[in-house]
């Protein structure tokens, strides 16, 4: 940024040198949402790339990369070219107009995937190759794999393989979204006549496929097109080449369409099928005419057109990773039993007695999702003194326990409610199939709310006890799948205090009946109230100066809003750390702008995905939050968030250690600079937060088993 606060007027009362608005420092401040993303993704690479970790971890981020993209093209780079085609000049907030962020990123996207491509090409391949895992090409094997691919092929692949071939009476035909093709010029010897033909890669077959020994890999596409004369017989077969097609999938739901939200959801996701497409992948060794024709029958433009040395789809690269090789991977990691939820012998314990007595924090994946968040709503399924179970369900597992824990309960008599968001982006499927389930079982099912998507996480138990009704929660960062909560970092708050209790309950009558409630007692919500108190807390940081104290840990920081409130408060010199995970708007470090503010992104094994807010601390006042939003505007604005406080002293002491873990790690860490570039934080200490999280977990577990040792022998 070239602009400083010096050169710009103060505001009356105010020297040259003291704070200004930081509107007054233009769309500089902020920088580009798309483009930021596309910075997480330069992270991936580089730990696909970073030789000190075990080779088949290498493979999952390369694979996660893939994966990445592909969503970033379906629904941003969408998104963009739907403002284009509707002839919006709008500049972003960082100043750039649609057609512009287009430009930047396709440029971008360029160098990441010729980077990409290295990694996998001059990287990965040698490296597994050294291991004995071998990606193997056709024309590199010799004839007793030849000869059993072609019983694979005749078998397993030809039997579901349709080849459409383009002519007067067969246009070209509807290329599906994400799926990978060949496009092969066929010609007639007899007549001379030449036509081009596809033949879909069937999705639901393995990308590579499996030699017997287990530890070769053939591309698919590669078996498919050794064995072209079989599907175009008597043919002369020319040349083939591999493309994918990438269309926009982010789900338009009109207002006036979700007079039943079911209906409307199911109706959109078949137009997801035929949406327009955005992005055209090819070999870097497609002849020209071939690219040529892909562009004009797909109705794109050389602009959409991305060329790789590399196979399409990196994203298959996760049948590689699944290998059985411990020496290629990280060590296994087994969560453990919250302490305080395990009894002496290690069994489950009456959940319902500990909470109580005093909250419980469970931090994902170092505790166990099972044994604490499971386990409390399979316990509430069963005890014949619970009432009631509400519960939201944003993404979950294909076999979630939770659900079946919910179909029990419903099934034993209990009132049970469940809002199950139907616009989780690429889950709306699933979402629609566990819905139908838990109706059929009986269950109150509500398909959130026009117009906001529940993303909150919040389970309520009600119970009938001796001292009258008393209402359970469970308030979390991340969702409730069994599966994921050992990938992904995450935190959730087991509570019994009545206050909180009556919120969630209020929150759910406000999400299952018909009301615009908003006088919460603890919770922060959005978009009622969440975004307004959290500049209030980073205002009151500000109005202490150099003695305030803000540390915020999210995946998404993009509302211009709060950026410009924590602006002020670093105006006003208050010591300010940002752990950001992936999007983030802010231009730390800059001159009479954001001096005081420091930004960095933790990017290791588990995804980081918990939000934690804390302001104050030391002598002063301190207000700890957690919960599900980050500090965007769908998040913010658009969205049922719920943050809730952590009040008591000990689990403060642990949320407090997680936020000051993340900003000494050394390891995992990148940190942002002024000019909105990220650099890797230089290793000195060697201090993973990751680790040392396990190390933590592992101490707890320890204690709590030496315990009955020391009572016996007191």
């Amino acid at each position: 940024m070239e602009t400083t606060a010096s050169d710009r007027p103060a505001r009356d009362g105010e020297s040259a040198s003291g704070p200004v608005d930081p509107a007054e420092f233009g769309a500089e401040r902020f920088s580009n949402r798309e483009l930021s993303w596309l910075e997480f993704g330069d992270r991936l690479l580089d730990l696909a790339g970073d030789d000190s970790l075990p080779l088949l971890e290498r493979v999952k981020f390369l694979a996660i990369f893939s994966e990445g993209l592909d969503e970033f093209f379906q629904v941003r780079v969408a998104g963009l070219k739907d403002q284009v085609d509707a002839g919006l000049r709008a500049r972003s907030i960082d100043g750039l107009r649609p057609s512009e962020a287009l430009r930047a990123i396709r440029d971008l996207v360029e160098r990441l995937e010729a980077r990409q491509a290295q990694i996998f090409l001059d990287g990965i391949v040698p490296g597994l190759a050294d291991a004995g895992i071998r990606l193997s090409d056709w024309t590199t094997l010799d004839d007793d794999d030849r000869d059993y691919l072609v019983d694979v092929f005749h078998r397993q692949i030809f039997p579901v393989l349709t080849p459409l071939s383009v002519d007067p009476g067969h246009p070209f035909p509807y290329i599906s979204n994400l799926s990978l093709n060949l496009i092969v010029r066929v010609g007639d010897p007899l007549t001379g006549v030449e036509r081009v033909a596809r033949v879909k890669v069937p999705p639901l077959l393995s990308r590579f496929v499996v030699m017997p020994d287990g530890e070769r890999f053939v591309p698919l596409e590669q078996v498919i097109a050794a064995h072209l004369g079989t599907l175009f017989p008597d043919m002369v077969i020319g040349e083939h080449f591999a493309f994918r097609v990438t269309r926009n999938a982010d789900l338009a739901l009109e207002e006036d369409e979700a007079d039943d939200l079911l209906l409307a959801i199911e109706m959109e996701l078949r137009r997801r099928r035929f949406g327009r497409a955005v992005r055209l992948e090819i070999g870097s060794d497609m002849s020209q005419d071939m690219s040529d024709m892909l562009v004009h029958e797909l109705d794109v433009t050389v602009e959409d057109l991305y060329a790789t040395p590399a196979p399409l789809d990196l994203g298959g690269l996760w049948a590689v990773y699944a290998l059985d090789r411990p020496d290629l991977h990280m060590e296994a990691w087994a969560p453990m039993t919250p302490p305080r939820l395990a009894t002496a012998g290690n069994e489950a314990a009456e959940l319902f007695s500990v909470l109580r007595e005093r909250d419980v924090l469970v931090h994902h994946p170092y505790d166990s999702f099972t044994t604490s968040v499971d386990a409390f709503v399979a316990q509430a399924a069963v005890d014949p003194d619970v009432l009631a179970i509400k519960q939201t369900l944003y993404r979950t597992s294909g076999d979630s326990p939770i659900v079946a824990s919910l179909i029990r309960a419903a099934e034993l008599g209990k009132q049970v409610a469940a809002v199950v968001e139907l616009k989780a982006r690429f889950d709306e499927q699933n979402n629609i199939v566990w819905a139908r389930a838990l109706e059929e079982a009986g269950v109150h099912v509500v398909y959130g709310l026009v117009g906001l998507k529940t993303h909150s996480k919040t389970a309520l138990v009600v119970r009938r006890e001796e001292d009258g009704i008393r209402r359970y929660c469970h308030l979390g960062t991340g969702n409730y799948n069994s599966k994921t909560a050992r990938q992904y970092e995450d935190l959730g708050l087991l509570s019994a205090d009545p206050e909180v209790g009556a919120d969630v309950g209020d929150l759910f009558n406000f999400l299952t009946g018909y009301s615009r409630y908003d006088h919460y007692r603890k919770l922060l919500v959005a978009p009622v109230g969440l975004k307004n108190r959290v500049i209030d807390l980073i205002e009151r940081e500000a109005a202490a100066g150099p003695a305030g104290r803000i540390v915020i840990k999210v995946n998404g920081l993009t509302h211009p809003e709060v950026i410009d409130a924590l602006y002020r408060a670093s105006q006003r010199q208050v010591p300010i750390d940002l752990v950001v995970r992936g999007v983030c708007c802010v231009r730390p470090g800059v001159e009479g702008l954001s001096e005081t503010i420091r930004v960095r992104s933790i990017v290791g094994r588990f995804l980081e995905h918990s939000r934690i807010y804390r302001f104050g601390g030391g002598v002063r006042a301190l207000t700890l939050l957690m919960g599900s939003a980050d500090l965007m505007e769908r998040n913010l604005d658009r969205r049922i968030e719920v943050l809730v406080p952590v009040e008591d002293e000990e689990l403060q002491a642990r949320l407090i250690e997680v936020l000051e873990l993340n900003l000494a790690d050394d390891t995992n860490a990148w940190s942002l600079g002024p000019e909105g570039t990220w650099t890797r934080v230089p290793r000195v200490e060697g201090i993973s937060v990751q680790a040392r999280l396990q190390e933590l977990a592992l101490g707890r577990a320890r204690r709590r088993r030496e315990e009955p040792m020391a009572g016996s022998s007191a």
